[in-house]
């Protein structure tokens, strides 16, 4: 009688699924990638076909260029698409414009690989969508009680009133480049921040392509600084109270100091931990996360009630811990190469 590992293992490259010879968000390059999201530690250039969502698609090519892969194909939502025996679907996991859980069945079996989700209301990503499974593979970036996020619209006001707080002073947002940062870009304008906001050249490819996919950003534009001898003065009035924002790297560079009296912020479920906002020297740290927190994840695995829960990549004893005590079969993965990009 097959097993579960029969159809979904961890293995040096990835989760592989021997059925069907394909792996799910290979760590190396493969034949055949079936690729959740086009975050760079779950989709990478170099394997010979890809299968994912148009979107997410559409991303890599932006961030690897069109050749990232020799052969690319589309699944659409809910498509069930059949690779050497075994069927595949995917289905939205709302961590960024256009993830995805996929779904493999194989031998009356049903094993969904959620990559990184959230539940959260977004305005920039499809919602998820639970899937009945008998087992289900889980994330566990912010698997510890201690994370619990706060209101996320709440999160964006508090850097409004602090834009209206200090008027003096720009608002250097630190986000990812992919996710992160148009939504807080769109979180403000549903909050009626209608102002012009200030992006990295790092973010203008990504946030043109939200708006062609029709995620109204608002007026957007490059954060850069005439020089001269006139230039501090002219960055001083350009840039007094308004919001910058910028992936996380930019701001340990001469970039981030050209601005008037900045206002450090990061957007990041990192944020609740206040020795880290503390070490990366941030002001005003906004709690917004693009993964569940704890009580998101255990309502999850409660509401889908798989047969057994698979956890990766992140505080997976806790969550492991969990299960069992609920009764649920449970066990790490312990895959590697998985890191918290899109936090």
């Amino acid at each position: 009688m097959a097993r579960f590992e029969d159809l979904l293992r961890p293995t040096p490259e990835g989760l592989y699924c021997p059925p069907g010879d394909f792996h799910i968000d290979p760590v190396r390059p493969v034949a055949r990638a079936l690729v959740t999201h086009g975050h760079a530690d779950h989709a990478r250039p170099g394997n010979r076909t890809v299968l994912a969502t148009r979107r997410t698609l559409a991303i890599m090519a932006l961030r690897y260029g069109e050749d990232f892969c020799e052969t690319r194909q589309v699944a659409d939502w809910g498509e069930r698409i059949t690779i050497d025996g075994v069927t595949v679907s995917f289905h939205p996991a709302g961590h960024v414009l256009g993830s995805a859980q996929i779904l493999v069945e194989w031998g009356g079996m049903r094993i969904v690989a959620s990559g990184d989700y959230k539940r959260r209301e977004d305005p920039t990503a499809e919602a998820f969508e639970p899937v009945p499974c008998d087992v289900f593979i889980t994330e566990a970036t912010f698997a510890l009680p201690v994370f619990r996020h706060p209101d996320s619209r709440g999160e964006v006001r508090k850097l409004i009133a602090s834009t209206r707080q200090f008027p003096e002073r720009a608002h250097l947002v630190g986000a990812y480049a992919l996710g992160k940062a148009q939504r807080v870009i769109r979180m403000l304008r549903e909050e009626g921040y209608d102002a012009p906001i200030f992006i990295h050249g790092a973010l203008k490819r990504l946030c043109d392509f939200y708006q062609e996919e029709g995620i109204d950003l608002g007026e957007l534009r490059p954060a850069t600084i005439a020089r001269g001898k006139d230039a501090e003065g002219a960055a001083k009035g350009e840039f007094a109270g308004a919001v910058i924002v910028g992936p996380p790297s930019a701001f340990a560079d001469k970039w981030a100091r050209r601005f008037p009296d900045p206002v450090s912020c990061f957007a990041s479920g990192w944020m609740r931990v206040r020795g880290r906002a503390r070490q990366r020297g941030v002001e005003l740290p906004l709690i917004l996360s693009d993964h569940c927190d704890w009580d998101e994840l255990v309502e999850t695995i409660a509401e889908i009630a798989p047969q057994e829960v698979w956890v990766t990549h992140g505080r997976e004893e806790a969550l492991v811990r969990w299960c069992a005590l609920k009764g649920v079969r449970a066990r790490p993965l312990h895959l590697v190469g998985y890191e918290d990009e899109g936090d």
